[in-house]
């Protein structure tokens, strides 16, 4: 009776779902921007959170001569749910460029898009994020093993992502090895869409790999993460 006990005991413990910690409530992640092997860009993000919320920024600073293009920001904050992140403002700035702003009302259930022009609004969608949130989601509400489903908005417009959980595998990347778990975006007919999570700290993103239909390659591999995993 007792290794039955003992055998039960394990087998529950296996079959229950991981439990992850939050992030740190701040994290930097410096990551090298690879275009077909060669560097392209620099990118960061600054993720910090508190009891009342989470504040998210990506900055991208080309490499040799895009260096002169000038710096590429954009910001996202808003609350943490049991449900997850809930966006309330995000802001795509870019030299030479007009700005790009959405702006969520979670209590009137509709997003303010604005873009070279006057704003829009539209009913809030499900799995509501922004362009730069959805990549910090899962840290704060694990993936399953079925379908991840995003609507994400960037003041231009609103995009589907289904994501397919592909498995866990070891990622080598500039910051150390780690171990992942890599999503695949459902083909939209222009390009495939690979994402890596730490899966053994809070599912930050590690990598993200990008094939254009024409075969053009983008990669984008972290290499500092502060605190380290």
């Amino acid at each position: 009776m007792r290794h039955w006990c003992i055998a039960i005991a394990l087998s529950l413990a296996a079959a229950a779902p991981s439990v992850r910690a939050a992030p740190p409530a701040r994290v930097v992640i410096e990551y090298d921007v690879l275009y077909n092997g060669t560097a392209l860009a620099k990118a960061k993000h600054v993720l910090q959170h508190d009891a009342d919320g989470y504040q998210l920024t990506e900055t991208w600073e080309g490499s040799g001569l895009l260096a002169l293009l000038g710096e590429i920001r954009r910001t996202s904050q808003g609350r943490i749910t049991p449900a997850g992140l809930r966006p309330l403002v995000y802001e795509d700035l870019r030299p030479r460029r007009p700005p790009a702003e959405a702006r969520f009302d979670w209590d009137a259930r509709t997003i303010m898009q604005k873009f070279r022009g006057p704003p829009r609004t539209e009913p809030i969608p499900s799995h509501a994020q922004d362009r730069l949130s959805f990549l910090f989601a899962f840290a704060f509400k694990a993936p399953g093993k079925g379908p991840i489903e995003f609507h994400v908005a960037d003041g231009k417009g609103i995009a589907h992502y289904v994501f397919d959980v592909a498995g866990r595998e070891r990622l080598s990347v500039p910051a150390g090895e780690f171990d992942a778990l890599r999503l695949v975006k459902r083909d939209d007919g222009k390009k495939t869409t690979q994402l890596w999570l730490d899966a053994g700290h809070s599912y930050l993103p590690l990598r993200i790999h990008i094939v254009e239909k024409d075969g053009k390659r983008i990669d984008q591999v972290a290499a500092r993460i502060e605190p380290p995993a």
